[in-house]
């Protein structure tokens, strides 16, 4: 399987969080048919003695049509929550996109409707520090 650009760049800031790396990818087989998601975490919560479970794609907009490449996250983005609502419905999905790409692209008021009309949930990840910089629900 290629590895997004960023893939370890979102991985250790993850790490650096406190996440576990507990799949890389996370498989899962829902219907028939095989996914592969980049990332599969997991925090242990102290206070509750539970685990909160997260499973990310990594997408990093670097082509020259960034309107194509949300196209194919959102698609896969509905897909793989499907999958883990049916097969892994303790784990949250993320999709982990770049600063600058949320700051210029992500800001357009067209993808905000998209993103809050689908209910995406982002991690907004910083190259130059390699830490996250944002969770939206």
């Amino acid at each position: 399987m290629a590895r997004d650009l960023f893939h370890n760049i979102v991985r250790s800031a993850l790490e650096k969080e406190g996440w576990i790396i507990t799949d890389d990818p996370l498989n899962i087989r829902c219907g028939g048919v095989d996914v592969q998601i980049d990332l599969g975490a997991e925090r242990l919560l102290a206070a509750e003695k539970a685990g909160e479970k997260i499973a990310v794609e990594i997408k990093n907009f670097v082509s020259a049509s960034k309107i194509s490449e949300f196209h194919m996250a959102l698609g896969q983005f509905i897909n793989y929550r499907t999958a883990l609502r049916v097969e892994e419905p303790n784990r949250t999905l993320f999709l982990a996109v770049p600063l600058v790409t949320y700051n210029d692209f992500f800001n357009l008021s067209f993808i905000q409707t998209v993103v809050n009309e689908n209910k995406l949930k982002l991690i907004i990840y910083n190259l130059e520090t390699e830490s996250i910089e944002q969770w939206t629900n």
